[in-house]
């Protein structure tokens, strides 16, 4: 590749250059990551993209040529020329490190004021100062090299799509709001004043739309944007891989959807995983993992106990029990040293945090059985919980009673992972699997209403459908989503195509005839000319990265990010407007405090 700039032609990258272009002459651009002057000699780490290569000037240097190595500082932009050579000293840590440059011209192409922060992979500046000066940031090679590698599942992404069939449809950024679940980001009309467009929350229905209209298999690296609050995994704007297919079932979408993975693993990180991935129903899930996104790379599942305290008289138990809830465990192998009585009552404040009313607990020591409740329990009573538990000295167990099962499930799902975090316990595998069968209904307890659990266009199972209106709780739909290490990856399903069908869930919803045609009318009479059977996914392409990479946040895979405020620091946006703006938006602000 080369490129000009002024009458300076770059011939290689830095992090290019090796052992095969010795005796050669080449000419490189980049930062100074590093100077070194050592008198009569001096050396230069200069970074791009790439890498880093090391340049080297000494006393038979020319003197001109010298002396602009000399005056140059952090972050300075140089182009070098020179010969390549073998390093006297090497350095095995990187590519070019048995080589360097010796350099017979320096053009100082930009000089640089001090950074604000040191532009290294260990570099501990706060979070604030590096996205306020986030090109910086990105500088470091461990972010430089992140967006790179999001660079390359991207295009493996649109390599394997189209050599399955699929068809890349850009779709509207500016849309009709329609609920779907979080806040939408809004866009006022000029045009149409007190009108307002919004930032797409999915390309959801524009890509059911394409199947009514013939492509058959549409795909997308689509933009997405949600009005919710932040956080780790959760930005305000993201990038999902968006696909849908014509005339499949759920087993040809997951078929689809696990190649892909297949794909990025062996193309991205030389990893062969096995197909098919396993599956677990979403009761299964909850039932085992206390979690619809369970990371099953270690055990620690939840335990059944109910039928071995059915006859306590410890009030905790007894309550939950009469009241036609449940008491479940999780047990913590050999960590009795660690889960320190202080340490368990930490556990117990957490727990509250989620909403438990306390924690109840055995510490299997070398002194014998310690719990918290054994006084209120028979001998009998308290050998049956260990031997249900297969608890042994070291271990510790952990126990929740609720009269609402799905209360305690979650709460101990929680638990479950606050208690690996702290104990620091090694994770095996990748996680990787399909969750199935999600409910099509879920209870929302503050508006005492029945809301979609994914959205008003999934399917319920067939065999469900005799009771959509006398058993919403038990209505389970075609609906999956891809779990990969505790993260929700993708979420999908199987559209409704049935114009009366999606007319009989809108009402189930709450929403009349009248409401549902005003959100939904354009797709709905769409249905009536010629719907194809169809289903998809969309895949957070944000996501999948941070987790391929390891990373902590979202942010060390996307470029320029918000922080936890939903603000970019680098520009302060969102920021005020002019009042003309306003105005001839037809805008009055009025801020309460």
């Amino acid at each position: 590749m080369a490129e000009f700039l002024g009458n300076t032609k770059r011939t290689d990258y830095c992090g290019t250059v090796t052992e095969a272009k010795i005796g050669e002459t080449v000419t490189v651009m980049g930062w100074v990551a590093k100077q070194r002057d050592l008198g009569s000699i001096i050396f230069i780490d200069l970074r791009d993209r790439s890498g880093i290569v090391q340049i080297a000037l000494d006393e038979t240097s020319d003197k001109e040529v010298f002396a602009k190595a000399a005056a140059a500082r952090s972050e300075y932009v140089l182009a070098v020329t020179g010969t390549v050579r073998e390093r006297s000293s090497k350095n095995p840590n990187i590519p070019t490190g048995n080589i360097e440059i010796f350099a017979t011209a320096i053009k100082t192409l930009g000089e640089s004021k001090t950074p604000p922060f040191e532009i290294t992979d260990n570099c501990n500046a706060g979070d604030e100062i590096k996205l306020k000066y986030r090109y910086l940031d990105l500088r470091r090679p461990e972010l430089m090299n992140n967006i790179l590698f999001r660079h390359k599942v991207a295009k493996v992404t649109r390599d394997y799509f189209d050599e399955n069939g699929f068809i890349e449809i850009e779709t509207p950024m500016m849309i009709k709001s329609t609920p779907e679940g979080a806040r939408d980001y809004l866009v006022p009309s000029r045009v149409h004043p007190g009108s307002f467009y919004a930032l797409p929350q999915s390309p959801q229905l524009y890509k059911q739309l394409s199947m009514v209209a013939g492509f058959d298999r549409y795909m997308q690296i689509a933009r997405c944007f949600r009005d919710e609050d932040l956080r780790a995994d959760r930005q305000p704007e993201f990038t999902q891989i968006d696909l849908e297919m014509s005339f499949v079932d759920m087993e040809d979408v997951l078929s689809i959807g696990e190649g892909f993975m297949k794909r990025v693993y062996k193309d991205c990180l030389g990893v062969d995983i096995q197909l098919p991935l396993p599956r677990l129903t979403y009761t299964e899930a909850m039932e085992r993992f206390g979690s619809d996104k369970p990371d099953v790379r270690y055990g620690m599942e939840i335990i059944d106990i109910s039928e071995e305290v059915k006859n306590s008289e410890f009030v905790v138990f007894k309550s939950a029990l009469q009241g036609g809830g449940t008491v479940r465990a999780i047990k913590a192998e050999d960590c009795v040293k660690t889960l320190t009585r202080k340490e368990i009552d930490k556990l117990t404040e957490y727990v509250k945090s989620c909403g438990a009313k306390g924690l109840a607990w055995i510490r299997m020591t070398e002194e014998g059985v310690a719990s918290s409740f054994a006084k209120f329990m028979t001998e009998e009573e308290m050998a049956a919980i260990l031997a249900k538990t297969e608890a042994k000295t070291g271990d510790v167990v952990m126990i929740l009673a609720d009269t609402n099962k799905g209360h305690v499930l979650s709460q101990l799902g929680s638990l479950r992972i606050e208690t690996a975090n702290k104990l620091g316990i090694e994770k095996k595998g990748l996680g990787l699997l399909w969750i199935t069968e999600f409910p099509f209904f879920e209870y929302n307890e503050e508006t005492g209403n029945w809301d979609a659990m994914h959205h008003p266009f999934t399917s319920p199972l067939d065999e469900c459908l005799d009771y959509l209106e006398t058993d919403k709780a038990n209505v389970r739909a075609k609906a999956y989503d891809l779990v990969l290490g505790g993260i929700e990856l993708s979420s999908g399903s199987i559209r409704i195509t049935n114009p009366d069908l999606q007319k009989r869930m809108f009402n189930l919803l709450g929403f009349s005839d009248e409401e549902a045609y005003e959100k939904f009318g354009f797709l709905t009479d769409a249905f009536q000319y010629g719907a194809p059977p169809h289903g998809g996914m969309g895949i957070g392409l944000d996501r999948l990265c941070m987790q391929l990479l390891g990373a902590d946040s979202l942010r060390d895979v996307i470029a320029f990010p918000k922080n936890q405020a939903a603000v970019e620091l680098m520009t302060m946006a969102p920021a005020t407007v002019e009042q003309k703006a306003l105005d001839d938006l037809h805008i009055k602000i009025d801020v309460k405090e």
